[in-house]
């Protein structure tokens, strides 16, 4: 058993998307669209392992972006070293993107820090 896919429902597609193969090396397949609803996805593969599934409709509603509620509440990334979770984060806070914490080692032993994607999701960078 594996994860196959998580999806995320955007504000904005292709800023999404670009956002992902920016900073995590996705690599985005041919847009899907549904002329029907509305619905425009893109299936991003990160190498080995589950892939990310961007979804925008125009009739999506807003939701809660408080991280102490229930659900989803993070994707985790891991680049393979600290130096590389300090240079990433770095780079995406130079970018503008907001870094809800620093790199730093947690209580239970990750090397990690924690961004936001554009639509506000956060982002784990672990070693």
């Amino acid at each position: 058993m594996h994860i196959s896919h998580i999806a995320i429902y955007v504000h904005d597609l292709e800023r999404s998307r670009q956002f992902y193969e920016t900073y995590f090396c996705g690599m985005a397949n041919s847009k899907y669209h549904n002329p029907q609803t509305g619905l425009q996805t893109y299936f991003l593969s990160f190498g080995d392992g589950a892939r990310l599934e961007l979804m925008h409709r125009p009739d999506c509603t807003e939701s809660s972006s408080d991280a102490l509620s229930y659900g989803m509440t993070h994707l985790a990334f891991s680049t393979g070293s600290r130096e590389a979770v300090d240079a990433l984060t770095a780079r995406l806070a130079d970018d503008g993107y907001p870094v809800v914490s620093p790199p730093r080692t947690t209580g239970d032993g990750y090397y990690e820090s924690v961004v936001c994607d554009s639509d506000g999701n956060r982002i784990e960078i672990t070693e």
